[in-house]
């Protein structure tokens, strides 16, 4: 049994970064039943006290839509959950990490897209892998777990709870 340092200690360390698609559900205005369970779930783990994070690639990709579209309660709503959760930047030592992955994975036949694609996916694996070598516990949120998962801890986000995450850390 665990006690209750040894699950704090954890939730210290445990970082959910949000993948596009997720944070494009959670930002969106709308009511749709898919926005509105991933809102619920959203809400649920920070309750639960989990750290989330946007990310730099991720932010780009849902906010060139949302400009294009002209989409502005969308705008409004993005940025104020990258004010209030953080965003991982992009920086040399990401896009180095990402290089790195990305040739990684062609040399093992495991490219997850074009050669000539700037390939996000890559670049968000390698922000999550840089968190893991600096002592936090990273999970991207995703629901492309089979290409994700490649580089880097992801679940599906209906997956992510505390309970699971203290499972997964402690193999109960």
């Amino acid at each position: 049994m665990l006690t209750n340092t040894e699950v704090e200690n954890y939730l210290q360390k445990i970082v959910i970064i949000l993948d596009t698609g997720i944070l494009g559900l959670v930002t969106n205005p709308q009511s749709e039943k898919l926005a509105l369970e991933c809102k619920r779930w959203f809400t649920k783990i920070e309750l639960e006290g989990i750290r989330t994070v946007s990310s730099e690639i991720s932010d780009y990709e849902i906010r060139r839509e949302l400009i294009r579209a002209k989409k502005t309660n969308g705008l409004r709503r993005l940025n104020e959950l990258r004010e209030e959760i953080g965003c991982l930047p992009i920086n040399r030592e990401t896009m180095q990490k990402a290089a790195e992955l990305w040739a990684w994975a062609r040399q093992t036949g495991q490219s997850t897209a074009h050669g000539e694609s700037l390939d996000g996916d890559v670049i968000l694996a390698a922000q999550a892998v840089i968190l893991g070598l600096k002592g936090k516990s990273p999970i991207i949120a995703t629901t492309n777990v089979k290409h994700i998962a490649r580089y880097t801890p992801a679940l599906h986000w209906r997956d992510i709870s505390l309970e699971n995450c203290i499972k997964k850390c402690f193999y109960l």
